[in-house]
């Protein structure tokens, strides 16, 4: 059963930093995909950076040159995300995304806040 963990998240004030990562296990495939997306309370979940198998990123604008998505040596194992800058309309839960094929698969998330 693939399962996902994730850790970093935290509470930081304006301007600082965070690392979250997320771990992966019982998967016996390599990942196509990986990805942080987060959720604001009573809203949908949105992306924030996604990586590729073949190591291509992609960011939500209002992270761009703030966040950066990266994979552990075994690229199917890990991803992080770290973050810089941080802004209060980045607090949110943040969770680990995997898609293997068709299939995917969610972390339950870390809290992060920003405060001012």
């Amino acid at each position: 059963q693939v399962q996902l963990v994730e850790s970093g998240g935290g509470s930081v004030q304006v301007g600082g930093s965070l690392r979250l990562s997320c771990e992966v296990s019982g998967s016996r495939y390599t990942a196509h995909q990986m990805g942080w997306y987060r959720q604001f309370p009573g809203e949908q979940r949105e992306m924030v950076a996604t990586i590729s198998i073949s190591g291509n990123t992609r960011y939500a604008d209002s992270v761009k040159d703030r966040f950066t998505i990266s994979t552990g040596d075994n690229a199917g194992n890990t991803v992080s995300l770290e973050m810089t800058n941080l802004k209060p309309e980045d607090t949110a839960v943040y969770l680990c995304y995997l898609r293997i094929g068709v299939s995917e698969y969610w972390g339950q998330g870390t809290q992060v806040t920003v405060s001012s």
